[in-house]
């Protein structure tokens, strides 16, 4: 088996693959260290929007977190020690860009070329992740721009903006955190806001001495961690009959009105679209810090950008030293897609060409004993990832398991069973507010169609994943 990535996906399976006994497998992560988005996302500011000790595998509970919402440089070293503990890294080859992926039918194999030599594996696992291409912005004159500018997931911690009159494009969960972050050391930030984000309150914390030693005795981190779940997927409700959002939108009305004083900048700051339409962000700091002389947030569009400028479309021109782009990722056209050549020869990225499906999020027709960790319709909105993607992981490893109790080679989802698991979804995804709340986000494609959401309870997820079923497959000796 090969493994692409070395997040919480790809880790995870190989460690469930080494609990099994199972040492035949190889975990291509194209960076030198493990972590995923937790290695790649290092900005000021950056730590989990989900309460810590929801945030782990279930099986590593972890009781020495510092903070009710992890820094990410607490979930890197998780991970890394998770690598280490596991006997994981071993296993893992850094520095292995996969360039192209290509199904052998007459070998019943992947071919995989890597950008440091070629292998061959019986199964292939895309743990790339959703969240690992960064999105640049499309604005004209962007490359005439002379000063510095980068991504808020490609910082650059060796230019000091100390002073500078710095531009953030994006209002995104990455700015929400690096622009207070940043704010009382530059001399002037520029937020260009398109649309303003629901913003609710964090209520993060310390965690005390006192928490530590109770986090000590036995069962008490699963009991808190089982308490967290619950609470946090009460608020699919809301998700899936938008006028219940009602409450939810006064805390966070609420919660602007009581951090920022000034009417017409709050008049700038609240959304005019359902809450919940597009990512629900998180902060205790975020408008406190937009308050400060130092910051102006600009709501009107951006026209163009000059060799040490930015100008609105109202004409005003603002002299800028620095552009800091916190415009999110490539979701709904995942780059790797390119790179995975099914048994036709066509691309992932071919086969998708209208819209990502897959079955159960985890597999697709046409690319025999492949699969997908955190596929289409497998984010969430209210609750962690890590609970679907150890629910994907017991599904694929029933898989193997039935596949190889069947003594069959390959395994390829059917096309009629996609179809019907895709039309369901997009039942139950109709009148939720991602479809009903009148905005435009990055849940969905350029069809319209929500294809990074799971619209349902994670828990129905986990059911529906318990158990491998075959007669969706083609089983092939």
């Amino acid at each position: 088996m090969a493994i692409v990535g070395a997040g919480f996906a790809g880790l995870g399976m190989a460690i469930h693959l080494k609990r099994e006994g199972r040492g035949d497998f190889a975990v291509l992560e194209r960076a030198d260290e493990v972590g995923g988005t937790w290695r790649a996302n290092h900005y000021p500011g950056c730590c989990c929007d989900v309460p810590s000790h929801v945030y782990s595998y279930s099986f590593e509970l972890n009781p020495d977190w510092t903070r009710g919402f992890a820094p990410q440089h607490e979930i890197l070293e998780y991970l890394k020690r998770c690598s280490r503990k596991y006997g994981i890294r071993p296993h893992i080859r850094f520095g292995h860009d996969v360039e192209e992926a290509r199904w052998n039918d007459a070998e019943c194999r992947w071919e995989i070329r890597t950008s440091r030599g070629e292998l061959t594996a019986d199964v292939l696992v895309n743990a790339g992740g959703a969240l690992s291409e960064p999105r640049d912005p499309d604005i004209p004159g962007l490359e005439r721009f002379t000063g510095t500018s980068f991504h808020s997931a490609k910082w650059d911690h060796d230019h000091d903006l100390a002073g500078e009159r710095v531009a953030v494009i994006g209002t995104g969960a990455s700015a929400i955190q690096f622009v207070p972050a940043i704010q009382p050391e530059v001399g002037k930030l520029h937020l260009f806001q398109r649309t303003a984000p629901w913003v609710i309150p964090r209520f993060d914390h310390q965690i005390t001495r006192a928490e530590h030693t109770l986090l000590r005795i036995p069962g008490m981190p699963k009991a808190v961690r089982e308490t967290l779940y619950w609470l946090l997927e009460s608020r699919v409700v809301g998700f899936r009959r938008p006028r219940l959002m009602k409450l939810a939108d006064r805390v966070a009305r609420w919660h602007l009105k009581r951090q920022v004083g000034d009417r017409e900048l709050r008049r700038k700051l609240l959304p005019g679209y359902i809450m919940g339409c597009k990512r629900i962000l998180i902060s205790d700091d975020y408008y406190p810090s937009l308050t400060h002389d130092n910051v102006e947030v600009v709501t009107d569009p951006i026209a163009e950008v000059r060799e040490r400028s930015i100008v609105t479309q109202d004409g005003t021109e603002r002299e800028v030293d620095t552009i800091v782009f916190g415009t999110g990722f490539s979701v709904t056209k995942q780059p790797i897609a390119k790179r995975i050549r099914g048994k036709d020869g066509r691309t992932l990225d071919e086969h998708w060409a209208t819209t990502m499906r897959a079955y159960k999020g985890t597999t697709v027709p046409g690319f025999p004993n492949f699969v997908i960790m955190t596929g289409p319709n497998t984010g969430l909105g209210h609750n962690s990832m890590v609970y679907m993607i150890e629910s994907q992981l017991e599904y694929v490893l029933d898989c193997l398991r039935t596949v190889k109790a069947r003594g069959a080679r390959s395994f390829e989802v059917k096309p009629d069973a996609v179809e019907r698991y895709n039309a369901a979804l997009d039942r139950a995804m109709d009148g939720t507010v991602w479809t009903a709340g009148q905005c435009q986000s990055w849940y969905l494609d350029d069809t319209g169609r929500n294809t990074t959401l799971w619209p349902s309870y994670s828990y129905a997820y986990r059911r529906i994943t318990r158990r491998f079923d075959p007669d969706a497959y083609e089983l092939a000796a």
